[in-house]
């Protein structure tokens, strides 16, 4: 049997307006643009595919699955610009058929820098998973799918409000250099690592990035020697890994459906198509299956070693989209030293029981903790080529140079503004 993961990332960054060094008002963010965008999305992608998978959920009976990881700022931007996207997704959670994962509430990198901040990124996350669709996570998937033994260690030992372990496991990427000559379409474990809440180990899927990309970035390719590719001929790539593999995990951006793949470009229907597709080619031997099924599922198969961090990110599969120069590691680590004097701040207003002071220090950890998203360093990027076109398509700069200097302008108003 070959289990089909389908797993979802959705973001969007609270994006700055444009802030000068003669700026000091506590105002960094460009409402009207984010508004803008979390509307033109959600018509182009949000609202169409979350509508379409619900349908393909009810038309299948529960046997199609789905997983998402939202992150808290695309929620709040809904919850201000489109409410109701939380409604339809709160429709798909009632299913029973879809999975909401767990990550950094602020698509933040402060695993990297500061353990303290990701352990509370962490649990906010998760608090809005619970509140908003009634589901606790079990599985994790760090911003960008950064990942590395140490990652896979700190998941592992998190406990719920039982001292229990917290997470079945966790979704990374499946890099060639690591695999070697291993399948991606197996379960596995990081090396050392204790047993999850069901008693079995830790658990890694891997994304099978050669099927996703066919998805994410192929799809409308006229120059690909597989365009157009049809649901039929997925269903019989998915179907191929039976015997050499117990999962399929195409894990992708949600915009990858009408916004990345435009909806002329044949996208929608694909979509509608495949799981009918991948049922029909051999009836009762394929499946769709949520993260969590498939770890309670399947055993691991062997270790996943990853001593160096690694990322879903560009050709490198590394760090370099957002660690690639010194203006990006500069901002980076300015960033999190201002972490300690916004958080002296806000203890130092919560122990004098000023009231104003309270709400003051706790908009200034609100507003440090949107500069922790990792779009931010992101657009600082100044890879060429292939890459470099990425990142300039998502780029709400001109350059990574204009990126940096107005980041850096609104970092210096952030220590100015907690440092009295």
């Amino acid at each position: 049997m070959a289990s089909v993961v389908f797993y979802f990332q959705i973001h969007q960054p609270h994006r700055l307006r444009r802030y000068s060094v003669f700026d000091s008002d506590p105002f960094y963010f460009d409402n009207q643009k984010n508004g803008d965008i979390a509307r033109k999305v959600a018509d182009k992608c949000y609202r169409p595919t979350t509508e379409l998978i619900l349908d393909l959920v009810k038309r299948h009976k529960g046997r199609f699955k789905v997983s998402y990881s939202i992150t808290g700022t695309v929620l709040d931007q809904w919850a201000e610009f489109t409410p109701d996207i939380i409604d339809i997704f709160k429709r798909l959670a009632d299913t029973g058929c879809c999975e909401f994962l767990a990550e950094t509430y602020y698509h933040s990198l402060s695993f990297l820098y500061s353990k303290e901040e990701f352990t509370a990124q962490v649990a906010m996350h998760t608090k809005r998973m619970q509140d908003l669709f009634g589901q606790t996570p079990t599985v994790f998937r760090n911003t960008e799918l950064i990942y590395s033994n140490d990652v896979g260690h700190a998941i592992a030992e998190m406990k719920d409000e039982h001292g229990k372990p917290r997470f079945l496991g966790g979704i990374c990427e499946g890099a060639d250099h690591l695999l070697g000559y291993r399948s991606p379409n197996f379960i596995y474990r990081p090396p050392h690592t204790g047993n999850g809440p069901t008693g079995k180990p830790f658990g890694l899927l891997l994304k099978n990035y050669r099927l996703s990309d066919d998805i994410a970035f192929r799809f409308s390719n006229r120059g690909w020697s597989e365009w157009p590719l049809t649901a039929e001929r997925f269903a019989q790539w998915v179907h191929q890994i039976n015997g050499n593999g117990n999962v399929c995990n195409l894990f992708m951006d949600y915009e990858t459906f009408g916004e990345h793949q435009w909806a002329d470009t044949g996208i929608f229907k694909f979509l509608d198509a495949l799981p009918e597709k991948i049922f029909d080619i051999a009836p009762g031997v394929n499946d769709f299956a949520t993260p969590s099924e498939a770890f309670k599922r399947y055993d691991a198969v062997g270790d996943y070693d990853v001593p160096h961090v690694i990322s879903w990110a560009d050709t490198e599969r590394d760090l370099s989209a957002w660690l690639g120069n010194a203006m990006q590691s500069g901002a980076l680590n300015e960033t999190y030293r201002v972490e300690r004097l916004v958080k002296a701040r806000l203890a130092a207003a919560l122990k004098s029981g000023d009231e104003q002071a309270k709400v003051e220090a706790s908009h200034a950890l609100n507003d440090w903790r949107k500069l922790t998203t990792s779009d931010h360093f992101y657009y600082m990027c100044t890879k060429y080529w292939a890459d470099g076109d990425v990142h300039k398509y998502f780029s709400p700069y001109e350059s990574p140079y204009d990126a940096y200097i107005n980041y850096m302008n609104t970092l210096d108003n952030m220590r100015t503004r907690v440092s009295g």
